[in-house]
């Protein structure tokens, strides 16, 4: 039975375990391209409107699963980097796994064992997700794949069209032209709410000003009233 114990480690799971596997996954992108020569690498962590940039490190205000590596280019490029570069996050996770299986196997690690075992357990689902070849969403080749194709090929013959590491030029011009757009929204919106507060009030002016004529014609009313009695 599902209970409160299975609620904790699920929730563990998922804002903890797994975006530090997939974040030191996005890691093995970075260690072996800068082998490579990298140029303008960046770790980007989580989604939306950034909440601090330090060096190669990008902090969204919204933290969960999606990190991701981008780079502008490569000092060297041939087909054996790029092959060591989509192998760097299988290596990652597979040295991860293994070095703290290791320690939970021969006792090192006594505390939160539990915590440990799924950390390799996820450690090594993406591992297996990324070294068995096969297509993703949109048609999207995975690393295991990409190496595939490189080692039988010579390049990529999945004819997709968007590339599997995004420019970190192209990510950043993105990330400003998404924030102008979310920017010149909030702008509009503030316009309707002053053009909608400036409406009612001019609603509200002629409604007193309808309530003072009726209250005037009411007075002369009464006035008329009196002096038909008092005659």
């Amino acid at each position: 039975m599902f209970g409160v114990s299975d609620l904790l480690s699920l929730v563990i799971s998922a804002f903890i375990i797994l975006p530090a596997v997939v974040f030191l996954r996005e890691t093995g992108y970075l260690i072996v391209s800068g082998i490579f020569g990298v140029k303008n690498p960046r770790l980007t962590i989580g989604t939306g409107p950034r909440i601090i940039k330090f060096g190669i490190v990008d902090i969204r205000k919204y933290y969960h699963l999606y990190s991701w590596f981008s780079y502008d280019a490569l000092k060297w490029k041939n087909n054996f980097a790029y092959i060591c570069i989509y192998a760097g996050p299988i290596f990652m996770n597979l040295a991860l796994a293994l070095t703290l299986n290791a320690l939970l196997a021969n006792g090192t690690i006594q505390e939160s064992v539990k915590f440990w075992d799924r950390f390799v357990f996820y450690a090594l689902y993406y591992v297996l997700f990324d070294i068995v070849p096969m297509k993703t969403f949109n048609g999207r080749p995975n690393n295991g794949l990409i190496i595939y194709e490189l080692l039988r090929y010579g390049k990529r013959i999945d004819y997709n069209q968007e590339p599997f590491i995004p420019s970190t030029t192209d990510v950043e011009k993105q990330y400003e032209e998404e924030m102008e757009r979310i920017e010149e929204i909030r702008e509009q919106e503030k316009e309707n709410t002053s053009v909608q507060e400036n409406e009612k009030i001019e609603q509200q002016k002629e409604q007193e000003k309808e309530e003072l004529k009726e209250q005037e014609e009411q007075e002369k009313k009464e006035v008329i009233e009196q002096r038909q009695k008092g005659n």
